[in-house]
């Protein structure tokens, strides 16, 4: 059987530029104007950084974290340093392509990537804002906010790890055949997205 055709480079980065505008305009118009306890909302934007990342390894996930986080920071309703969404964002991206090399053929384990990246991710922000004098970022609030921020995010990261992964499946094989270490397995994804199989 011959195999498809290797998707383009290009193809690929407009998927994850697609994801990253589209991901925006959720956040700004719809995650940050729900009404959920404790004042703070699911961090849409964080979480489809992580899970590119996942998918295409740690410079897709670098790249498009610093995008997106530049993006973040200049949209309203932007109320604090520019940079520092661009800085965490980009951080994360990098850490979890580099460990997505390392979690191998076991379907749920993007779960707890994702979920780890939503902690590490938030709590980097909230520390970049007491380094940089962040008059939010007070130790007091930041534990009564971080616990929820990251309970946000775990409860809407399976629908963001699932619409990244069913618009990023066509562009997988193509880098994982070259055998870039930083790339994920497919085998993973194959299970997640009902498509089956293992290598």
């Amino acid at each position: 059987m011959l195999n498809p055709p290797e998707a383009s480079p290009a193809g690929r980065t407009a998927v994850a530029a697609v994801v990253i505008v589209v991901t925006l305009i959720l956040q700004v118009s719809v995650a940050n104007r729900l009404p959920l306890p404790g004042g703070v909302q699911p961090d849409l934007v964080l979480l489809a950084v992580v899970a590119l990342a996942l998918v295409s390894g740690s410079m897709t996930g670098m790249v498009a974290g610093f995008l997106a986080g530049l993006a973040a920071d200049i949209i309203p309703p932007a109320d604090h340093t520019i940079g520092r969404y661009a800085l965490v964002y980009c951080l994360i991206g990098f850490l979890c392509g580099v460990a997505s090399a390392e979690m191998d053929r076991q379907s749920v384990v993007p779960f707890f990537a994702v979920a780890a990246g939503a902690l590490a991710g938030t709590v980097l922000y909230a520390a970049t804002g007491m380094i940089l004098g962040d008059p939010r970022a007070e130790w007091a609030t930041v534990s009564s906010m971080v616990p929820l921020q990251v309970l946000y995010d775990i409860i809407a990261s399976p629908f963001v790890v699932w619409a990244v992964l069913r618009a990023t499946r066509r562009y997988e094989s193509g880098e994982r055949a070259r055998g870039d270490r930083l790339a994920v397995p497919a085998a993973r994804y194959r299970a997640m997205s009902g498509r089956g199989g293992a290598l």
